[in-house]
């Protein structure tokens, strides 16, 4: 899997665990540690879990992928999961607000990502 295909299914996988604030910065030209970072907020420690839970499991299930490295935990609410091309921050908003990567990394762009239609309801169907 590319590095841009494994950072959109972080963010996917995150999405599904309902992640808040999720970026994903392609950081290839800026930077030779890694190609992207995916950032995303958790509320609460179980969330932080869930979240780091189901990108680590599914990644190492679904594409055989395991992190080099993680560092991080739970108690510090910020985790970090290396996949060397793809670095995924996942933190809650206090402390990502305080150490603000994103504005550190303000030269790396964006990567945009497609919205999915909203679902079509009856409600909907009726205009």
């Amino acid at each position: 899997m590319d590095a841009r295909k494994l950072a959109l299914q972080c963010r996917e996988l995150a999405d599904s665990k309902k992640a808040e604030n999720i970026a994903i910065l392609d950081v290839r030209e800026i930077s030779s540690i890694t190609d992207y970072f995916v950032i995303a907020t958790g509320t609460s420690e179980p969330h932080l879990r869930a979240i780091v839970d189901v990108v680590r499991d599914t990644l190492q299930e679904d594409f055989g992928l395991k992190p080099r490295g993680t560092d991080g935990t739970l108690q510090t609410s910020w985790v970090v999961l290396d996949y060397f091309d793809v670095i995924v921050h996942v933190m809650r908003a206090d402390i990502r607000e305080h150490y603000d990567l994103e504005g550190l990394w303000s030269d790396a762009p964006r990567v945009r990502t497609r919205k999915k239609p909203a679902p079509r309801t009856p409600a909907s169907l009726s205009l």
